[in-house]
């Protein structure tokens, strides 16, 4: 083992710095290369009995970095597929892995509703239109107003809304 042990550092001295650039173009971290250079010379070290000494030891050696990288990336990209972090969880995921509450729903559709009726006329259609999707220019054009006029009709709507809508600005979530 002692005299295996002395061939191999002979045989490694030599490529020990092209093993390390060689790591760092895969990871481009000075500390994920020391990790893979550690893991390929461990390897190496391993099976060094199984090497034949008629090959190309440089191509073995870097044939395990390849080797090692490639399983160590396929290992962590099935790891970081299973278990993912609060953090990476969008609002979209959470949506569908959540339970709706469609009594609560509801109850919500329903004070928009009273809360819309509410709103007198000259603010509800422009207010309405723009809901719709129609621009501030197409809903002047409809009512024959001044598009400054609209922006306000459509201001204080949102303001009217909001303040009979109150209780909901305490909630959390966002009802979809």
């Amino acid at each position: 083992m002692a005299t295996e042990s002395l061939n191999f550092d002979t045989m490694i001295s030599p490529y020990h710095a092209k093993l390390k650039a060689y790591a760092m173009g895969f990871t481009n971290d000075e500390e994920n290369a020391a990790d893979l250079m550690q893991d390929t010379l461990l390897k190496a070290f391993t099976y060094f009995s199984k090497f034949k000494p008629e090959t190309n030891f440089r191509a073995w050696l870097f044939t395990i970095m390849k080797n090692t990288f490639i399983n160590n990336y396929r290992r962590n990209a099935r790891v970081q597929r299973v278990v993912s972090t609060e953090e990476e969880i969008s609002s979209a995921q959470l949506m569908l892995s959540c339970t709706r509450n469609e009594g609560e729903l509801k109850f919500i559709n329903g004070d928009i509703s009273k809360a819309l009726k509410t709103l007198p006329d000259n603010l509800y259609e422009p207010f309405m239109r723009y809901f719709e999707g129609y621009k501030y220019h197409e809903i002047a054009e409809e009512f024959d107003m001044p598009i400054g006029t609209v922006k306000t009709r459509i201001h204080y709507a949102r303001m009217h809304l909001k303040k009979f809508l109150k209780v909901y600005e305490e909630l959390k979530c966002k009802i979809a």
